[in-house]
């Protein structure tokens, strides 16, 4: 029995004109052999399965044919293409960097760099999977891939562009790879499927290509696997089963019972999946598909991006027509949501179910909030709201109206200032908005008041005369300036309240010790004869400062403590030493010390 060949290895392209879905890397690869204008370093980047090993593989036989065609391809007759075919040219070198990425590695393959080809023009390293180099590998390969021989051209490959350094791109000539479309690939598989004379059926040969994600080798290894489960016989309904898809007839059921609210339904068709062993998230993500390409086939100019089977594009479109833009994209959003919290979520068909619910009754929700066929917003009541405000209060005052009789009584009037005298008992009265109506004025022969003038008194007066009973009110006491006298007896004093209060005697002391030296009216110095005795007294500064300022009613007071030069002491050797110097002092009298950092690799945070 002969030995089976994968078809993804079977028919791999031996020309750029077989690659499928990459015509604008073949083009400028088959312009640049042609016109003697290659680059010494090439880096071929894209998803995976689309060809970025095949084709450097193609480059690298090509370049070295000896009898090129003026197409720019291999003739396939010569030695040398002979010896690539069979896998014996000793002019291409290919690097897997997954297991191939040490710095020994690469300087391997520079040492190989230096000899020239035995036969044909060029010496081709592929190195595969470029991105799995250390940094020190790539710092290696630096030098020899910027300036290599005039006989050596490399081909990097990749499907992580962003882990490559910068340095490296920048010394290759980029071509980026393509994911491979639906149409090329099901093209591709019939072809191969008329090799094989393998009956296959092209709406599951899209749904094999759909599955694939623009992935070549991915979509031959799928068809290998489902004939050989079909024994030859390739068709939609066993496509779907061998892959665990869900059929779309599925889905528009779903749909229509959604839309017609029929909860009980909707349901009893997902238990119906769930017992053929779907997984919900299957489910959730299969519906929002679904529910994407309704929306898309509502506007024939987006009808492109349909990407589903052939022969279901019309019932796509005849449903979309049915229903209406706004349950679409909601229903979208429902799924969004509940297919990012499906993994949160413990009961997971519960999630699902309750999903299901809310799209049931979704539609109603829509029409509820649908006013002469136009969305609105949903209002929380059907009634306006009045506002809440507290009304500002405004004060009635009582003026006693004065008409004159005459023109000399009237400018008298006029120039006569009204004083309003308002007592604290009147309450303040709520505003009261009247209409404005025309008032007519008679002539009123009454006695004219007599305004009385009331004496104004002050503040301090009028304070005591409403609230005398109440507090006692005193005078703000003036600021005293420093005195001598005054200012030992509070120090003194402060200083007898810590030995006999507090027990703090050696405090007190120092307070005795200290000399206390007036500067102005608001600053006072004390001059210690040690850093200790500074230390004593700064410690009780902020009560000490506050009685100060109490007894001379003198917020502005303030001193400061200084050791006198003089007299000043030493301090100890390990208050004057920083980290390091005492971490070398202690390892110096105890060598154990520093052998246990060095043993283990301690670091001193200095």
């Amino acid at each position: 029995m002969d030995k089976f060949i994968v078809s993804a290895r079977k028919y791999r392209p031996q020309a750029f004109d077989t690659v499928v879905g990459q015509s604008h890397i073949t083009t400028t690869l088959k312009n640049a052999i042609k016109n003697q204008q290659l680059a010494h370093a090439f880096l071929f980047c894209g998803p995976r399965g689309v060809g970025k090993t095949t084709c450097a593989r193609i480059l690298a036989k090509t370049i070295n044919c000896e009898n090129l065609q003026p197409d720019g391809e291999a003739c396939n007759e010569c030695n040398s293409c002979k010896s690539f075919n069979e896998g014996t040219s000793f002019n291409i070198h290919e690097l897997d960097a997954a297991s191939n990425n040490s710095v020994d590695d690469i300087r391997s393959l520079v040492e190989q760099v230096r000899f020239a080809p035995q036969a044909g023009k060029y010496k081709v390293y592929i190195v595969d999977e470029v991105h799995m180099l250390s940094a020190s590998a790539f710092n290696a390969f630096l030098k020899t891939l910027e300036e290599p021989p005039s006989y050596a051209i490399f081909i990097l490959a990749t499907t992580e562009k962003h882990k490559i350094l910068p340095t490296i791109l920048s010394r290759c000539q980029i071509f980026d790879f393509k994911r491979i479309t639906t149409s090329d690939t099901v093209e591709h598989l019939e072809e191969i499927a008329v090799k094989e004379n393998i009956k296959a059926e092209k709406p599951a040969l899209q749904v094999i290509a759909q599955k694939s994600e623009g992935c070549m080798r991915d979509a031959l290894s799928i068809m290998d696997k489902i004939v050989s489960f079909t024994n030859g016989e390739i068709t939609y309904q066993n496509t779907l089963e061998h892959l665990n898809i869900l059929d779309h007839d599925y889905y528009f059921r779903l749909l229509d019972y959604l839309l017609q609210q029929d909860l009980a339904g909707a349901m009893l068709l997902y238990d119906e999946i769930n017992r053929k062993g779907f997984e919900g998230d299957l489910v959730l993500n299969g519906f929002a598909e679904f529910t994407r390409n309704l929306l898309v086939s509502k506007d024939a100019r987006a009808a492109v991006l349909l990407d589903v089977v052939e022969g279901m594009q019309d019932r796509y479109i005849t449903v979309a027509q049915k229903t209406s833009a706004s349950y679409l994209v909601s229903a979208l959003n429902i799924l969004n949501e509940a297919e990012i919290n499906y993994k949160m979520a413990r009961n997971k068909r519960l999630h699902v179910e309750l999903t299901i619910i809310k799209l049931n009754f979704l539609q109603q929700a829509i029409e509820l909030t649908s006013e002469n066929n136009s969305l609105v917003k949903k209002k929380r009541l059907d009634s306006p709201i009045a506002i809440k405000f507290k009304p500002v209060p405004s004060i009635q005052q009582t003026v006693q109206t004065v008409i004159p009789t005459s023109k000399q009584e009237a400018k008298l009037f006029i120039n006569q200032p009204v004083e309003k005298v308002k007592t604290a008992e009147q309450k303040i009265a709520e505003p009261v908005v009247v209409a404005a109506k025309p008032v007519t004025v008679s002539p009123v022969s009454q006695p004219h008041p007599v305004a009385t003038k009331i004496p104004k008194k002050s503040l301090l007066e009028a304070l005591k005369a409403q609230y005398g009973d109440k507090y006692s009110i005193e005078e703000v006491k003036e600021a005293e300036p420093l005195v001598y006298e005054k200012l030992m007896h509070c120090w003194n004093e402060y200083a007898a309240k810590l030995s006999a209060t507090q027990k703090k005697h050696s405090s007190a002391n120092t307070f005795k010790l200290a000399k206390v030296e007036i500067e102005n009216d608001l600053r006072f110095t004390v001059k210690v004869q040690a850093f200790t005795q500074q230390k004593f007294i700064e410690q009780e500064k902020t009560i000490l400062i506050d009685c100060i300022q109490q007894a001379f009613n003198n917020r502005g007071i303030s001193f400061n403590v200084i050791v006198e030069d003089s007299v000043k002491e030493e301090l100890p050797s390990h208050m004057t030493m920083n980290s390091r110097q005492r971490f070398e002092k202690i390892a110096e009298q105890y060598p154990l010390v520093r052998e246990l950092k060095e043993r283990l690799k301690m670091e001193i945070d200095y």
